[in-house]
């Protein structure tokens, strides 16, 4: 069975920071995307280019997402821990917003990935708060 293609999603990152992000997952043979502000009306599934995605609309109200984000696309596991200690060992800073493609969230758009992504960080926060 063919190893399936893996790839990352660049949201909110300076030229500079999505640069160097760029080079750590090139060394690791990984295909990385910088994505463009208005991107996030497109669903998950269209912008790594998968098969059955169309273009999206953008019916959905202005998006306002000030934060850096990153999504992997088959990226999971042992390798996932491989790349994040990849991305720390190069310096990068630390990044809040990251996310691992389902079946599910192939269908939803940028912007509720990164609305979710945002509300489990503020629950996470608040727990932890919550347990010193």
């Amino acid at each position: 069975m063919k190893k399936q293609e893996e790839s990352v999603l660049l949201y909110q990152f300076s030229d500079e920071a999505a640069l160097a992000i760029q080079e750590v997952l090139r060394k690791l043979r990984i295909q990385a995307s910088v994505l463009e502000p208005g991107a996030w009306h497109q669903r998950i599934g269209f912008l790594f280019a998968l098969k059955g995605f169309k273009p999206g609309t953008s019916e959905e109200e202005a998006f306002d997402f000030p934060y850096e984000a990153v999504v992997f696309h088959n990226i999971k596991g042992k390798r996932l821990d491989q790349v994040l200690q990849a991305l720390k060992d190069a310096g990068i800073a630390h990044i809040k917003f990251k996310a691992v493609t389902t079946p599910f969230n192939l269908h939803w758009t940028l912007a509720r990935l990164c609305r979710t992504m945002h509300k489990e960080h503020a629950y996470m926060m608040e727990r932890d708060k919550n347990s010193e």
